[in-house]
Order: C-alpha cells, then structure tokens, then sequence
C-alpha cells in the first residue's frame, strides 16, 4: 500500500507530555484570576467544595464513556488509598489553604510561597522517587524562583502572618500531593486518579456544605460561574493534563514547569483585568520561563536511579496507540 504523503507526523510522547504541561500552567494559571474575583462572594472552604463537585461530576462523563476498556487500570486497595491521601492533601487541602491565604496577603506574596512547592517536590523526588539531583533542575529552579521572588517584590498589599502561615502549608500540601500522586500513577491511570482524587476530596470538604448553600444564594452569578469554571477548567481538565505529563516525565521536571504559572498569570490578570503588570511583572515573568527552559533540560545518556535506560517514546508511543484500539 502507498504511504500517504500527506499524513501529518506523529508527535513523540516527550512533546505530548511538555504540550500537556504548557497547558496545564496556563489553565492553573486562570485560576489565580477567577479565586482573586470569586472570593470576594464565596469564602474558602465553600470555594474548594463547589470547584471539586463539579470537576468530579464533568469527570464523571470521560470515566462512563470509557467504561469496560481492556487497558484501564484496576483500581486496587493500596491504589485507593494513595488516591484518597492525594485527594485529601493537595484538591482539598491545598486548595482551602490558598484561597484562605489570598485573603491575608498579596498575589505576589502568595505566588512567591506557593511557588517554594516546585522545590520542595524536585528534592523530594531526588530522595523518594530515585530522581537523583540533576544540575538542569537545580540551577534551572533556582532562577525560576528568583523570578517569582522579583514579582513578588513588585507587588503591594496588606501581608500578615497567617496569611504566610496559609500559602506555606498550601506549598507543603502542593508537594506532597505531587508526590504522592507520582506514587499512585504505578498503579492506576491519571484519569481514574484525578475522577477519584476529586470525589474523595469533596468528601472530606462536605461539613461546609450548608454554609456552601447559603452563600451561593447571596452570591452574585459571577461568583457561580467563576466557580464553575474552577471546577471545570483549572481543575477537571487542568489536573487531567498534568496527570498525562506525570505519568510520563519526573515529578522534579515537572514541577519546576509550574514556576511559569505566576508569570502567565500576571499576564492574564492585564489581559482579563486590565491589571497592568509593572516593570517586576515583566522582567521576574521572563525570568520564570528562563529558569522553566533550563530545567526540562534533559542531559544526553540520562539513565534512570536503577541503571536502567528510560523508556523511548517509540514504547510509549506503541502502548498509547494499542491503548486507544481498545
């Protein structure tokens, strides 16, 4: 049979995986914008709550379609459980922690904290996960960081201890949650994870279901919308892209491409708010997605903690591709 010329090239997994990872940090990105306006109507808890039902319930539909596939992942008891600590520490836990802290302090303070969890994950996976320390990362991270500290040093606003308590511990929330995700990705698939994280999540947030009820009926139909779109966009399909990227990059790498997020942020805040970033929020910007750049490097020959080559994206490839004849 004669190939087809005209046949577009199959991308690697490796810029399926970044592609997934771009998106995910413009989508987390939206976030900041829509909590800054939603929570002036609808206080923390109630906000993680109202985000993590709706996620799970579009999540709902993928998992129905998919039903009876061949290649799903079993969901086995050591399974559940890693995926209850995630949905438990990082879609509900982290997710109350900041929206509680962006009530204490500035944007850019919060993102300057919060953004500390990229570090925190890359150390953590060089001692967990048998990621090593590679130099990319590390130099990579830390210019990254630097840049968020630069934006953060051109914003104002009112700072108070509870507030740098609040995004602390979201930032610890964010690692473990990372990290424990990584650790579930072994046993059972992104999407399933993500479906579950978010039910399980909303679980344990239900005590502040009645005051959820009773601020949504006060609430202007911005604040709900906003809501909504949390739960649908940041969430739904923003952790469904991160889980596709981490299943197949290191967490390390991963994470210190979320040091863009302030960045991106910062420019749909002057795009969608008309909050025109100062000359910190541009040059601390650029200097995020620098350090993003020098992270993902990968260095030639990398072999993975145990000896063992990685596997090339022609396997992956292959497994996604009987995947999807399922």
């Amino acid at each position: 049979m004669t190939e087809r010329l005209d046949a577009p090239p199959r991308l690697s997994t490796s810029t399926k995986a970044a592609l997934a990872a771009a998106l995910t940090v413009v989508l987390w990105a939206s976030a900041f914008v829509a909590i800054r306006d939603v929570g002036h109507s609808i206080s923390a808890a109630p906000l993680a709550l109202i985000r993590l039902v709706v996620a799970a319930a579009a999540l709902t539909v993928p998992i129905l379609l998919r039903r009876g596939r061949a290649t799903r992942m079993p969901v086995t008891g050591k399974a559940l459980g890693l995926i209850a600590l995630y949905g438990v520490l990082w879609l509900a836990g982290y997710t109350v922690a900041l929206n509680a802290g962006e009530q204490h302090v500035d944007a850019g303070t919060a993102a300057l904290l919060v953004n500390i969890a990229p570090l925190l994950v890359a150390f953590g996976a060089g001692l967990f996960l048998g990621e090593g320390f590679p130099r990319p990362l590390l130099v990579g991270s830390a210019v990254a960081l630097g840049g968020v500290a630069i934006i953060a040093a051109g914003s104002g606003g009112r700072n108070d201890g509870a507030g740098v308590l609040l995004c602390l511990l979201a930032a610890v929330l964010y690692a473990a949650g990372v990290l424990i995700q990584k650790f579930t990705l072994r046993h059972a698939d992104g999407l399933t994870i993500t479906w579950l994280g978010c039910v399980l999540g909303a679980v344990a947030l239900l005590p502040w279901l009645p005051q959820l009820v009773a601020e949504l009926r006060s609430a202007p139909a911005s604040a709900v919308l906003g809501a909504v779109y949390l739960g649908l966009v940041p969430t739904a399909l923003g952790f469904s892209t991160w889980a596709y990227a981490l299943r197949r990059t290191d967490a390390g790498r991963l994470s210190a491409s979320t040091y863009a997020v302030p960045a991106v942020s910062v420019l749909l805040s002057w795009l969608l708010l008309s909050e025109v970033p100062t000359a910190y929020g541009f040059v601390g910007g650029a200097i995020c997605l620098v350090g993003v750049a020098i992270s993902r490097r990968r260095p030639r020959g990398r072999r993975s903690a145990v000896g063992q080559p990685q596997a090339d994206d022609a396997g992956d490839d292959e497994r996604e591709a009987a995947e999807a004849r399922c």
